[in-house]
């Protein structure tokens, strides 16, 4: 399957896929150093939470191969508090931060990132396979945002389950919200989709009601998961869980361990990233609505765990009681 190279580590530069661009123009940033890096997240030129944790690594590794010896320590610091208050709701953010933070020796700084990279790619194909096994031989699925190879190495999490699927030869069909406000799902995952030959309707958030109940299954993903399973996705995603409860349909949080944080006992305590106003009074360049019209903009909602069937993982498939059975999963 032809996916597309999201991030490229060279001699001490870092090229990213410029997502905003999509799906009218492939272009690649070079950055050089981790307040690029951070300001790339912030603005969604790369996204995912595994992607999103990747590039933080690649971003740490190449802010030390600018950084004399006698301010590394500080240096990266400060970078690393930098990144991780890019996106403050994807935990593979501040996890792979602190993770490359526990390494001693520069030179080994961009070994970290790629294996951080070779690791999140190994959990998206055991995704893949593992949560097939709950796809229907013939299956309309419905989606939010983007979770492909756009959103992290290798077929993704959400996505990554239907393409194989597809490629194993199930007759798969995917509703695809546009995902407002910046329509992660029109211009991402209908990109990815055509790229594969997946059928699909891409619809408006707010025709998810209308199509729940032709749809078999719900596949989502996640950036951040509380010990108890309350789940932290784009917004919108909790309307979809509300949905497929009502509808008696099962829905299902693909993401890969990275993701859980045994930090955050319940959903309460995750905090949820508030972004700038102007994403929902303009579309694209064009605005719609009035300029000093207040807006409330959280990038995230909070899935309560009793709505979630399960979690497709890279361990393995969860069910209730998540408390007890995602740890023992998980940590064994």
């Amino acid at each position: 399957m032809n996916l597309p190279r999201v991030v490229r580590y060279e001699d001490g530069k870092l090229l990213l896929l410029d997502q905003t661009q999509l799906p009218h123009h492939e272009r690649f940033l070079c950055l050089r150093r981790a307040a690029e890096v951070a300001r790339a997240i912030k603005l969604l030129q790369v996204r995912g939470a595994p992607w999103i944790g990747v590039a933080a690594a690649y971003g740490v590794a190449i802010e030390a191969q600018r950084l004399p010896d006698d301010k590394l320590i500080s240096g990266l610091t400060r970078a690393a508090q930098m990144l991780i208050r890019a996106r403050p709701t994807a935990v593979n953010l501040s996890w792979a931060v602190k993770r490359m933070m526990s390494v001693e020796l520069r030179r080994t700084l961009v070994v970290e990132a790629k294996t951080i990279e070779q690791e999140e790619r190994a959990r998206s194909q055991a995704i893949a396979l593992k949560g097939v096994k709950v796809v229907p031989q013939k299956a309309v699925i419905l989606t939010i945002c983007n979770t492909g190879a756009l959103a992290a190495p290798g077929l993704g999490t959400a996505l990554g389950v239907v393409l194989q699927a597809h490629q194993e030869g199930k007759r798969v069909e995917v509703y695809a919200c546009e995902t407002r406000p910046l329509l992660q799902g029109a211009r991402l995952t209908a990109f990815e989709l055509l790229r594969a030959r997946v059928p699909f309707y891409l619809i408006v958030d707010s025709a998810a009601a209308s199509v729940i109940e032709r749809c078999d299954l719900v596949l989502v993903g996640a950036d951040r998961i509380a010990a108890n399973g309350d789940t932290a996705n784009k917004v919108g995603t909790k309307m979809l869980a509300i949905l497929a409860k009502e509808a008696k349909k099962p829905f299902y949080v693909v993401a890969p361990a990275s993701t859980f944080d045994f930090q955050c006992r319940t959903g309460a305590d995750i905090v949820i990233e508030e972004r700038s106003g102007d994403e929902v009074r303009r579309f694209g360049r064009c605005q719609v609505a009035p300029e000093p019209a207040p807006v409330f903009n959280p990038a995230f909602d909070v899935t309560p765990a009793r709505l979630i069937t399960a979690f497709i993982t890279d361990a393995g498939i969860v069910k209730p009681p998540f408390k007890r059975n995602i740890r023992r999963l998980l940590f064994g």
